[in-house]
């Protein structure tokens, strides 16, 4: 019988093969959209805490239901001070900043 973990690879190792190596355009390309995505489940996630609708959300800090959607989607680059904006005085909540 074969070794079957022979095949296994890593998620680094999947990440480097599908979209290269750390530092490479378009690894970085990647990394851009996956933390779009994952901002964009977290406010997600919030509003739905909330209890708010994507509408309820924009009324509250001035702006559209579609840049709601968007953001939530990962298809919409974000200001920072737009994320303090629908975090702390839309939703509620406090962000922290950590740069590692």
């Amino acid at each position: 019988m074969k070794d079957k973990s022979k095949n296994i690879t890593t998620f680094s190792e999947h990440l480097e093969k599908q979209y290269g190596k750390i530092g490479t355009e378009k690894r970085t390309e990647f990394e851009i959209k996956a933390k779009a995505f994952a901002i964009g489940e977290i406010i997600r996630e919030e509003r739905h805490l909330a209890k708010l609708t994507q509408e309820q959300l924009a009324e509250k800090t001035g702006t559209k239901k579609s840049f709601i959607s968007r953001i939530e989607n990962g298809h919409s680059d974000i200001q920072l001070s737009t994320l303090y904006r629908l975090l702390e005085n839309g939703l509620g909540r406090k962000i922290s900043l950590t740069i590692s």
